[in-house]
């Protein structure tokens, strides 16, 4: 075929597979200009078009379920003790004078690997803690108690990935916030705040890429007052968001680490005195 026949013949394959290709009606774009009409008046494709994505709403909910009822811990275990519910909010509390130490809230309803978890919380007085997810309970309990206090009860004690966040007692503390934390394991602090770190097969875990300046980050952060707080996990990818900013991320591509398991959603309260509130947990998942 002479090169002047072929021109036309790659327009009408291209025009073809565009016809062909099926997009999703809220993610096409009106033209940008009109049509590039090609020598044998099929319609050739033009510029890529810029389409802006809808605005970041915590309260955007489609194909969500609410796992808390803010009414009862139904589909939830819980230490009596330390949790309760008050107001239609999640409540974990610790008194100063009263050792306590870990504990956690599990949800029982659903083991995940791929979803997304939105959810508003808050922390007061001081401690910490954070949402667990990916993790498993019943697994030896690697720190001890505090002294005088009963051994801890492992089904209330949760193992695997955590979204962190603590009170800003001190700097340190403060700059825990929205960080990648392996609870209970040897593997620690995977990726601070500001970070996308990556752990390859037989390699040292890598900084990849820099969101921002850990301290800066923290400004996003609401003290004594309610945060957005979202978890996006697929495959090996984990993100850590709060209100609209991202905070970290990291990536295992260990296909069988501990940590690219289905498991289980809770929340953590560490450290005296310590007031957690959490409250519009929803769940999405993609298992």
């Amino acid at each position: 075929m002479h090169r002047k026949h072929l021109l036309p013949a790659v327009a009408l394959a291209m025009s073809g597979l565009l016809h062909a290709q099926t997009v999703p009606p809220q993610l096409e774009s009106p033209p940008a200009h009109p049509a590039v009409i090609g020598p044998s008046g099929e319609k050739l494709p033009g510029m890529p078009k810029f389409h802006d994505p809808a605005p970041y709403s915590i309260d955007d909910h489609p194909g969500y379920k609410q796992i808390f009822d803010g009414k009862s811990f139904t589909g939830w275990d819980a230490d009596p003790s330390i949790w309760r519910v008050e107001d239609g909010i999640m409540v974990g509390e610790t008194l100063e004078g009263h050792p306590k130490g870990n504990n956690y809230i599990v949800y029982r309803g659903d083991k995940v690997r791929d979803f997304d978890l939105k959810l508003k919380m808050k922390i007061e007085k001081g401690g910490g803690g954070g949402i667990q997810y990916r993790s498993a309970t019943g697994i030896p309990w690697t720190r001890p108690q505090p002294q005088g206090l009963p051994p801890y009860d492992l089904k209330f004690m949760m193992t695997g990935p955590q979204a962190d966040f603590w009170f800003p007692v001190r700097a340190q503390a403060a700059a825990y916030t929205g960080q990648w934390y392996s609870e209970n394991t040897m593997q620690g602090i995977l990726a601070y705040r500001g970070q996308v770190t990556q752990s390859l097969p037989g390699e040292t875990n890598r900084l990849v890429a820099n969101i921002g300046d850990k301290q800066a980050l923290g400004g996003y952060v609401r003290v004594n007052e309610w945060n957005d707080y979202e978890i996006i996990a697929r495959g090996p990818v984990m993100m850590h968001i709060m209100n609209g900013q991202l905070m970290a991320v990291f990536i295992d591509d260990n296909k069988n680490s501990v940590n690219n398991q289905p498991g289980l959603i809770g929340f953590e309260i560490e450290s005296q005195p310590c007031k957690i509130s959490v409250k519009d947990i929803f769940l999405r998942s993609f298992d």
